[in-house]
């Protein structure tokens, strides 16, 4: 199964990523482009992502694929944003990303045009900016695939993966005003020694996304890497799934859909972007795009 896995879905973040994200050119045909995208992909230094808008274009459909959920409620909005097609660029030195960005755009040109490109690293031993470890409780080898990669769907589907992606963007000044007990309780955990907080209120983060304790469990594999530029600084939030069902559990609970209660960190932190995409399988080491007809 793993051989038709994009490997860098299950391979741990990079030292340096870029993502690319495109919009397909009004009344132009894919096919072309995404033929040229095939020959450079190899699903390790360059995932890639098929919105639900692409699909369409090609006359096909994808079950369980779908617009992003909107939200919007006291002290939070979270925005859907949909788009044609998403590259994680992933490496260890930041002049070749530049450099394979470029190949991929001019691979695209004919039918795309890029509409963010957005650089992200890893801090620390893979951290957010807030100092705070990201995806403490991800599932690593069978449990992996087992939450990430669609199984039992046929050939053009089997390896495959949904992913959602969302771009935070930190207000770390109103982070670091806060006391360092406030700050512990908001995320759940301690800095000190990333321990859970039993006595944090329920509306810490990692209350809210207790994996385990939904029906059924909410598992999803994280590959979230923070991101900066001149003005801001934040998380390029990436979560894989056999589908998107765990995900819009995690979202539903951290905007109160359950309970009322919403999630601590919209007390420091907004998303600016929301979308879907799937992650085609692999078939001799290039992308099986034969769902698409």
């Amino acid at each position: 199964m793993t051989q038709r896995v994009q490997p860098g879905i299950l391979a741990p973040v990079p030292s340096h990523a870029r993502y690319l994200t495109f919009a397909l050119e009004a009344g132009s045909d894919p096919r072309e482009a995404l033929d040229e995208l095939r020959s450079i992909a190899d699903g390790d230094e360059i995932v890639v992502g098929l919105g639900q808008g692409l699909i369409l274009s090609v006359g096909a459909t994808l079950d369980g694929l779908h617009p992003f959920p909107a939200h919007v409620g006291a002290g939070f909005e979270i925005p859907s944003t949909p788009a044609a097609l998403w590259c994680w660029l992933r490496g260890e030195e930041r002049g070749e990303l530049v450099h394979r960005s470029r190949r991929v755009q001019r691979a695209l040109s004919s039918s795309f045009r890029p509409t963010q490109v957005l650089d992200a690293f890893r801090h620390g031993t893979g951290d957010d900016l807030t100092g705070y470890e990201d995806g403490t409780e991800n599932p690593e080898g069978e449990k992996a695939v087992e939450a990430a990669i669609v199984r039992g769907r046929g050939d053009a589907l089997d390896g495959s993966s949904f992913v959602a992606v969302q771009q935070w963007v930190h207000d770390l000044e109103r982070f670091d005003a806060m006391p360092a007990e406030e700050q512990d309780h908001t995320i759940g955990r301690r800095r000190s020694d990333n321990e859970e907080i039993e006595e944090a209120p329920p509306s810490a983060h990692v209350k809210r996304t207790a994996q385990e304790e939904f029906d059924p469990e909410a598992f999803v594999l994280r590959r979230s890497m923070p991101w900066a530029d001149d003005s801001w600084e934040g998380l390029v939030f990436v979560s894989f799934g056999k589908s998107v069902d765990a995900f819009e559990a995690l979202l539903n609970r951290m905007v109160g859909i359950d309970d009322g209660v919403t999630d601590a960190l919209f007390r420091f932190t907004r998303p600016v972007t929301g979308c879907y995409f799937w992650c085609p399988p692999l078939k001799d080491g290039r992308l099986n795009l034969d769902a698409l007809g």
